[in-house]
């Protein structure tokens, strides 16, 4: 008989199975079902009647045993194994406790290790420790060979039981003897700590680790005991010898020193520093002495190893933290009494006990003055740079310097000098001692700008002028003169200042600019923001009237660099001069350079002249009235008037076309004096430093304001 597969009749019902989906393809298939029932000869059925009907019942099914296995595993599949660990153990802390004895250090070394994995392990040991026994929880444990290293094959413990064990090792290291110094070393390892106690049966003794660090140490009677914690994976080395007694400090303090002070001689107080340096020659110095005098009150010590000082008895005594071995500095701070001018002792500070003291002083003039005579005593002339920062820092035309002539400590040393004061007199370089700007502002927001100062000057060439952003300047003048700025950097303009004689007062000039400035048209509300020019000479008070449009209100913003006052004029006389008047006063050309029309000489009497010589030069004005004695209308009144005329129009020839003047003319522009206006005031305005000022506007509604 042909060897057929099994097949297995399940009698689930086909409502209760939760295969159905899975096997639908085998509920229609009953030929197929009915010729596998005939030639299988183990099949188990439900019913022996169900071979005949097999195609026809609706509630089995027949299915060979690997496919319903296979179909029951992916319905209910099974849990996932964990993963093994990544390492089958760890070394996880290495303790060693050790004892020098003769030329081994033996002890013991606990080894906590992790095992992870289930069954056994291979924990190697750290290489380079000769182990005489091991134990694992009291019981021996035998150690095999491990994988090779540098220095042969290294040893391994082998672990069955999962979790944590101490594995405990009778050790032994050699030592090594040099020049005086022993020493051994500890194998690194993969543990995460490595602790070591070592103990010396000796007592001063000095240590010295490589690739560790000093937790704690004590000494006894009899030994000296040390635990250090090693670093990862470095050997732990330790090196010791003998400690050697330091007799230095029980030795006689021997130094020497240089001390080099600076003295400012002011007209109420002197101040004084002095950077002193010791260097010790032999012994430890605890303290420092230095020499005061009495007229140096001292107020600070500072110094990087300085803890204390003290004043007392005429010497000041710095205590440092720790006795100096080699060399301390420190700067000292102080002020001394001292005449104003004429014959002045100069008190120095000196080093106490020292074998050879350097150094130098220099003294300097604070204010007016100069030194006129110095008589030194002990001291030699030298330049200020030969004595250090300290004085090159602060060096001056008057002052003087000397440095310590080669001698013992306890030679003299002296100085005096001879200060001459002068009086101090203000000197004023330029400054404007009042500003006044007018401003009309349209509806559309464009601004004529207006501005005149008053400006004292003695040595300032020009004043740079910085107008606000988009502003062109329409004319510039100088005490009534036309001049032309010149281009300063940034866009800014250098106006020229009038110098004053030497030995005489600065007087008052006036410098005036006309500026229009585009701006933002004004709505029904909102508010303004006024730009004024900035100069690079300090403002000492400012007067700002603003004409504003008569359809609107305003009101200047609170908290600006101007508020609001009652209008007044100003206080400079060279502001409150009659423009008219200055206009009237200039002929000819103006200052700079360029060409243009200019009134000449005669100009004034051609214009400002009679009343006949204005009717008959201008059209439709009648003539005047006849000269007495001469006949209405006849030929000699006639003839008069043409030779008048005549005669005019060749004085204006002249005056216009033959003396032509070079340079501008000063814009003068006729501020109205009716509608509404804000006057603001502000004082102390910082050198280039822009003026500005806030207004809110509202439309009037009807029509006007006052």
């Amino acid at each position: 008989m042909r060897h057929v597969p099994a097949l297995l009749a399940y009698g689930r019902p086909l409502a209760k199975c939760g295969l159905f989906s899975l096997l639908a393809t085998l509920f229609f298939a009953p030929a197929k079902l009915s010729q596998a029932q005939e030639r299988v000869s183990g099949s188990v059925l439900a019913d022996p009647d169900s071979r005949k009907d097999a195609s026809r019942s609706p509630g089995w099914v027949v299915l060979p045993i690997d496919e319903y296995r296979s179909l029951r595993a992916k319905a209910f599949p099974a849990e996932r194994e964990p993963e093994p660990p990544p390492v089958d153990a760890t070394l996880t802390r290495v303790d060693y406790d050790l004892r020098v004895t003769g030329d081994f250090a033996s002890g013991r070394a606990a080894l906590t290790i992790d095992i992870l994995k289930d069954g056994w392990v291979r924990v190697p040991i750290p290489s380079g420790l000769l182990v005489r026994e091991a134990r694992l929880d009291g019981k021996p444990v035998s150690l095999v060979a491990g994988t090779a290293g540098k220095a042969g094959s290294s040893l391994a413990a082998i672990l069955y039981h999962p979790g944590r064990s101490v594995l405990t090792l009778d050790i032994a290291l050699p030592i090594n003897a040099n020049a005086g110094e022993e020493s051994f070393s500890l194998p690194s390892s993969s543990s995460g700590v490595t602790r070591a106690a070592v103990e010396i049966p000796r007592n001063g003794v000095d240590i010295r680790l490589a690739g560790g660090l000093l937790s704690d140490h004590s000494e006894s009677a009899a030994s000296s005991k040390w635990t250090v914690f090693a670093r990862g994976n470095e050997p732990l080395a330790f090196t010791w010898h003998r400690k050697i007694e330091d007799h230095r400090q029980e030795q006689p303090l021997r130094l020497r020193g240089s001390l080099t002070q600076w003295l400012g001689l002011g007209e109420d107080a002197t101040a004084l520093t002095a950077e002193a340096s010791v260097e010790v020659v032999q012994g430890a110095a605890r303290e420092i002495r230095i020499r005061v005098p009495s007229q140096i009150t001292i107020n600070q010590v500072q110094g990087a190893t300085v803890a204390d000082w003290e004043v007392k008895s005429g010497e000041l005594a710095v205590t440092f933290l720790e006795p100096v071995e080699q060399s301390a500095r420190f700067v000292i701070t102080g002020e001394a009494r001292l005449p104003r001018d004429g014959q002045i002792d100069v008190p120095l500070l000196r080093l106490a006990n020292a074998e050879r003291e350097t150094g130098g002083v220099a003294v300097d003039v604070l204010g007016a003055g100069e030194i006129t005579n110095q008589k030194p005593q002990g001291l030699e002339n030298a330049d200020a740079s030969d004595l250090g920062e300290l004085v090159t820092s602060r060096q001056s035309p008057s002052m003087v310097a000397f440095r310590f002539r080669a001698a013992d400590a306890a030679a003299t040393r002296a100085l005096s000098v001879s200060v001459a004061r002068y009086d101090q007199q203000a000197v004023l370089m330029a400054n404007v001692e009042e500003a006044r700007y007018r401003v009309l502002i349209s509806k559309e927001g464009k601004t004529l700008v207006q501005a005149r100062y008053a400006v004292r000057n003695n040595q300032r060439n020009f004043v740079k002028v910085t107008l606000p952003q988009g502003a062109i300047l329409w004319s510039a003048t100088l005490g009534g003169r036309p001049v032309r700025p010149g281009q300063g950097p940034g866009g800014s303009l250098l106006l020229p200042l009038e110098k004053s004689r030497s030995g005489e007062e600065a007087p008052e000039f006036a410098l005036e600019i006309t500026y229009f400035s585009p701006g933002t048209a004004w709505n029904d509300k909102g508010k303004s923001h006024l730009a004024l020019p900035a100069l690079d000479l300090p403002v000492s008070r400012t007067g700002l009237l603003v004409h504003y449009p008569p359809l609107f209100r305003a009101n200047a913003e609170p908290g600006g660099s101007f508020r609001s006052e009652t209008y007044a004029d100003p206080l400079s006389p060279v502001l409150t001069a009659n423009e008219e008047g200055r206009l009237a006063g200039y002929s000819g050309g103006g200052v700079g350079s360029g060409s243009g029309a200019g009134i000449g000489p005669g100009v004034g009497d051609a214009v400002a002249g009679s009343a006949a010589g204005i009717a008959m030069l201008t059209p439709g004005v009648a003539p005047p009235p006849a000269v007495p004695g001469t006949p209405a209308g006849g030929r000699d009144d006639k003839d008069a008037r043409q030779a008048a005329t005549h005669a005019l129009l060749d004085k204006y020839r002249t005056a216009t076309y033959v003396g032509r003047a070079t340079g501008v003319l000063p814009i003068r522009v006729s501020f109205p004096d009716f509608g509404p206006s804000i006057y603001l005031v502000s004082e102390l305005t910082s050198e280039n430093q822009s003026p500005s000022a806030d207004l809110s506007y509202q439309q009037d509604k009807k029509g006007g304001s006052k």
